[in-house]
């Protein structure tokens, strides 16, 4: 088995979509566009928001990219792979390379903390020994002395630095989060917050999060809003503003 495990090593990936379109079938006759026409360019080492009511395609985006999806037509390129064109081992290689965080965690609950950390390489051959990073990466996302614990023994905001740290075990150059805040009350939403945009800084990955909830937005350094899988508005949030002022702004936007 080949050490396809540390893949994701190396410098932030820039991503470029070019007139994505994704639709779904519901029922006998609807036909619902989750993806619709985008094209965008994300730069690398950057920290982005998909915004927009429940629907508007923020997850199918995320699943696209990460190439958990396949789009029905157009072309994702991630640090320069053509994602839509990877088949068989190239693309589970591929996606190993990219670390996911979801809103309902998706911890094993029969496994410690440090097992369901180091869970996604346990079947390959890593160049680092899995375990010691395990402990470290619990360490970085405070939980420190926890790595013998049940997901049943821990909080939410607990659960959820696990599955960042599980997100992280690879060295992603790039962080897909999908409502990662969801489940949480307003301080450990800021906490995961913070921990999210200071562990960016730390390995310059590229991160796309997706959120319905202004206050998660205006934490992140741009702001693409969707809606019934269009881009309607794509807003730069680097100007400055106090976190109070650009929730205001990004709020009159929802």
């Amino acid at each position: 088995m080949t050490d396809t495990a540390d893949a994701g090593a190396g410098p932030s990936a820039a991503i470029e979509l070019h007139a994505i379109r994704k639709s779904y079938g519901i029922g006998k006759d609807q036909i619902v566009r989750a993806a619709d026409d985008v094209s965008l360019r994300i730069d690398a080492g950057t920290f982005v928001a998909l915004t927009g009511a429940s629907g508007s395609g923020k997850s199918t985006l995320l699943h696209l990219i990460g190439a958990i999806e396949r789009p029905d037509s157009g072309t994702i390129r991630t640090g320069g792979t053509d994602v839509t064109a990877l088949r068989g081992p190239a693309l589970a290689a591929y996606r190993r390379t990219v670390g996911f965080v979801f809103q309902r965690y998706h911890l094993l609950p029969a496994l410690t903390a440090l097992d369901n950390v180091i869970a996604p390489v346990l079947p390959y051959r890593t160049s680092f020994n899995k375990k010691e990073r395990g402990r470290q990466l619990l360490s970085a996302v405070g939980l420190a002395g926890r790595e013998q614990s049940l997901p049943a023994k821990m909080s939410g905001g607990e659960q959820q630095r696990v599955a960042i740290a599980r997100a992280l075990i690879n060295t992603p150059a790039l962080l897909l989060a999908d409502e990662p805040t969801g489940n949480l009350d307003s301080a450990n939403a800021t906490e995961i917050l913070q921990l999210i945009a200071g562990l960016r800084r730390e390995h310059t990955m590229t991160i796309i999060l997706a959120t319905h909830d202004p206050q998660v937005a205006a934490h992140c350094e741009r702001m693409i809003r969707l809606r019934d899988g269009a881009i309607v508005d794509d807003i730069d949030l680097t100007e400055g503003y106090p976190v109070e002022e650009m929730v205001r702004r990004v709020g009159q936007l929802g």
